[in-house]
């Protein structure tokens, strides 16, 4: 048994943010309903590189899904979904705040419905305040979220940490968390919550001193490149075969573990403490670089490791397929898929002892592939009108 046997989830959103909260309470027993549009299915199906008709994006942030259609929109669409709602634990949505309500669907007419319902609702700035009915995505979080101008050199334009996707990710598991929460909550009490989540605060809430710091002292943290605003040598170093190798000295143990991995331990009487390497980051760096691009990043890693440095390749997905680590904790899947035969998704995290997660199948290609187990078996619509809301376009 997953260890959420028996929850269901009924999932509204499009787009990485909620439905990624709905993905990951999947992967531990949940039964996750996708609703999508009629006939265009969800937006995400048509978004990144496609083989053989399908999104690979899709077949991964979809897994574990069943998928049924539905118009919200209409009347008759959001009877189906209140009635939907009376036997789920957990709803996730993410359109502008009071679209849901313009469509009978906000949280009081589905707690009518469900007095324990949670809902899971991830909008761009959240539910209050100025900003609240304004659109963002992934790159938007990061800007307001001050993670953007952290990012990058201090003579060149603040950029897009890693993938401009981030900040729908982490929201996601910011939302499971706060649904696993409520969920918690009414096992105590027997009522449902909201959980309201703006795409920008978990990375407000990932800034780590940066805001104490301004309060405290009105210090503006600034880009600074690869290196670490609190530690130094904390950064990446390019070796002789022209691979990055990613260095790591948070205290003086570490340091002194580096200085005598590089044949130069008078560095530690030079440098004692994380105040003078911080004061002199440029000539560490410098120092570090030389060492590194004197050896190709095997003989680097190795020798690191040996002084028990915290070091890595800075790893492309390439290299991710190759890391033996990442075999060993198998981080990449092979996933049946009917036509491609496997597809590789990323692996389940975190890994549970006893109740561990699964991918039990990818993210099915068609939408609606189960209207008739949900619509005609679940709610028990008859045959006749069945059909009707399918000829009409409600389902």
């Amino acid at each position: 048994m997953g260890a959420l046997d028996g929850l269901r989830v009924l999932d509204l959103a499009t787009f990485i943010a909620a439905p990624m909260c709905a993905t990951l309470l999947g992967e531990f027993g949940a039964e996750v309903i996708k609703v999508e549009r009629p006939g265009a299915g969800d937006d995400l199906r048509r978004l990144g590189r496609q083989v053989d008709g399908v999104s690979l994006w899709w077949l991964s942030d979809a897994r574990n899904k069943r998928s049924i259609t539905c118009d919200l929109r209409r009347p008759e669409g959001q009877a189906l979904i209140r009635r939907l709602c009376r036997e789920a634990d957990v709803v996730t949505e993410n359109f502008r705040p009071g679209t849901l309500e313009r469509w009978g669907l906000g949280y009081d007419a589905l707690r009518r419905e469900n007095r324990g319902l949670v809902l899971v609702r991830i909008s761009a700035f959240g539910q209050t305040g100025p900003a609240r009915e304004k659109p963002g995505f992934g790159r938007i979080a990061a800007a307001v979220g001050g993670v953007s101008y952290l990012s990058g050199y201090p003579d060149r334009p603040p950029v897009t940490p890693g993938t401009p996707t981030i900040p729908d990710y982490l929201a996601g598991v910011m939302g499971a968390l706060g649904a696993l929460v409520a969920l918690r909550a009414r096992d105590r009490t027997g009522e449902g919550q909201v959980v309201d989540l703006g795409l920008y605060e978990p990375i407000v809430r990932m800034l780590d001193d940066a805001i104490p710091v301004f309060g405290a002292l009105g210090h503006v943290r600034e880009r600074i490149g690869s290196a670490a605003e609190s530690a130094a040598p904390h950064n990446h170093y390019r070796s002789r075969d022209g691979r990055w190798i990613a260095v790591a000295c948070t205290n003086d143990r570490m340091f002194g573990r580096l200085a005598a991995a590089m044949g130069t331990p008078e560095l530690v009487t030079r440098f004692p403490r994380m105040a003078d390497r911080l004061g002199a980051r440029a000539d560490l760096d410098g120092l570090v670089q030389a060492w590194v691009g004197a050896r190709d990043a095997a003989e680097a890693l190795a020798a690191l490791d040996a002084a028990e440095v915290p070091c890595a390749l800075v790893n492309s997905v390439r290299d991710l397929f190759a890391d033996v680590q990442v075999k060993a904790r198998q981080n990449i899947v092979a996933v049946p898929e009917p036509r491609l035969g496997t597809v590789f998704l990323p692996g389940v995290v975190p890994r549970l002892s006893a109740t561990p997660g699964e991918i039990r199948h990818a993210g099915v290609r068609e939408p609606g592939a189960d209207n008739e187990a949900i619509y005609l078996g679940r709610l028990g619509l008859d045959r006749g009108e069945y059909d009707r809301l399918r000829a009409a376009g409600v389902i």
